[in-house]
């Protein structure tokens, strides 16, 4: 049953490569980014992206069975690329026919999507005003 969750996403939040951080948390306690930051990492490596001049964010999610990575960037001018890991007892996989993001996962991704219009999809193109939209 749908219960809301609670989604944090603050100006700071980036990755050294610009990638906007946003956590949701199944329970009232705060994601802790340490496992996730490893898990990004290696997913960014596996991945043949010029990270530092893309337009990207990142949900850190602790879900109720499971904890989700789900990496997402803009390209082809409107196109919004994922990668979903999910982590149970300490694995980490991605398994696109068995995980995804989800429902909560698709309230950040409606806010980027009109954050991407104002920021980049626009006149005037800015990454740095994308990277500071929240």
């Amino acid at each position: 049953m749908y219960r809301p969750r609670k989604i944090n996403g603050l100006e700071e939040w980036l990755d050294p490569d610009g990638i906007k951080i946003y956590t949701i948390s199944v329970d009232p306690q705060p994601v802790v980014f340490q496992p996730f930051i490893q898990r990004l990492t290696v997913v960014k490596q596996s991945l043949d992206q010029d990270w530092e001049h893309t337009a990207a964010f990142v949900i850190f999610h602790r879900g109720a069975g499971k904890n989700y990575l789900v990496l997402a960037w803009w390209g082809n001018d409107n196109e919004l690329f994922t990668s979903v890991s999910a982590e149970q007892h300490g694995e980490w996989t991605i398994d696109p026919m068995h995980d995804s993001f989800c429902l909560y996962d698709m309230e950040v991704m409606w806010r980027e999507r009109n954050l991407y219009i104002d920021t980049i999809d626009c006149a005037e193109p800015s990454l740095d005003a994308y990277r500071r939209a929240r």
